[in-house]
């Protein structure tokens, strides 16, 4: 007999889908990754692993619990609920456990470093609950991706799990610009469908090329914040680095045309790599 709330020939598969893994996998190893180059012990960069993991496994599912109407409306095939294969009251109890999890996990850091990570997790609810629909819907993604290098740096030793200012203001900047960037290309593949189920937030009142250019915009100024915002001189591999982003930013802006999209995805990941790669850089020289 199937598990209560999961339809016949559902798998665990169906349930790891609804947690939109791709974004959930890469945010969590973002954050470990950062925990250790900030100089946060293995235990402790675990235990900020398994936080945002859970937080981020709360926050897709949530998403597909409540949008299971509307991707019914438009016939997500890519979604489980409207495959048939998980019920919205199953995503809505994992949902709710997830975020349970994810409080008790980050308090363990401790108050401040906690508190800071389950900004990303409120964040991720906020928008999922209904600022997706409104022209600040780029605000949850700005706040929780600022606070998300906060709270690994406050984490590791010597901030006594005590200071909200552990972070350098450029570290911060640069992961708000980053969730900024990753909202208006999430959102890019489904403008239509958003449109057609009465979803207007920033990147629809852009359009797609007007989402395209400022997202390129600010990964481009994320990288120039990430080079230029740490104390001393830019390292040579630094200068590389923006040299290699110039370029990009100008075909990533692309993106909202027909004749160079094969262009401009390739160009935004090498934005977002170069990016990533810069931002844990500059957790190692914080650590």
């Amino acid at each position: 007999m199937p598990a209560r709330g999961v339809r016949p020939g559902a798998t665990p598969r169906a349930l790891v889908l609804a947690t939109h893994p791709g974004p959930a996998v890469a945010v969590t190893v973002v954050a470990g990754l950062l925990a250790l180059a900030a100089g946060v012990p293995p235990g402790r960069a675990a235990l900020v692993t398994a936080a945002v993991l859970a937080g981020q496994a709360s926050i897709g599912w949530s998403n597909d619990w409540l949008d299971a109407d509307r991707d019914r409306a438009v016939a997500r095939a890519d979604k489980p609920v409207v495959q048939g294969a998980v019920a919205p009251a199953l995503l809505r109890t994992l949902a709710v456990g997830a975020a349970a999890a994810a409080v008790v996990l980050s308090l363990l850091l401790g108050p401040v470093p906690g508190l800071l990570l389950l900004v990303l997790v409120a964040s991720g609810w906020a928008y999922n609950a209904g600022l997706k629909r409104t022209a600040v819907s780029v605000l949850p993604y700005v706040t929780g991706f600022g606070a998300l290098p906060a709270g690994v740096v406050a984490a590791a030793p010597g901030t006594g799990g005590s200071n909200w200012l552990a972070a350098p203001w450029w570290l911060v900047t640069a992961g708000a610009a980053l969730g900024a960037a990753a909202h208006l290309a999430n959102v890019a593949p489904d403008l239509e469908d958003d449109l057609a189920t009465g979803v207007r937030g920033l990147p629809h009142r852009l359009g797609a090329r007007g989402s395209a250019v400022t997202g390129a915009v600010v990964l481009g100024g994320a990288s120039l914040v990430l080079v230029l915002g740490p104390d001393g001189p830019p390292t040579a591999a630094a200068w590389a680095g923006l040299a290699l982003a110039v370029p990009a930013v100008v075909v990533a802006a692309l993106a909202g045309t027909r004749r160079f999209r094969r262009l401009a995805f390739p160009a935004v990941m090498l934005l977002t790599v170069l990016d990533v790669v810069l931002l844990l850089a500059g957790g190692a020289a914080v650590g």
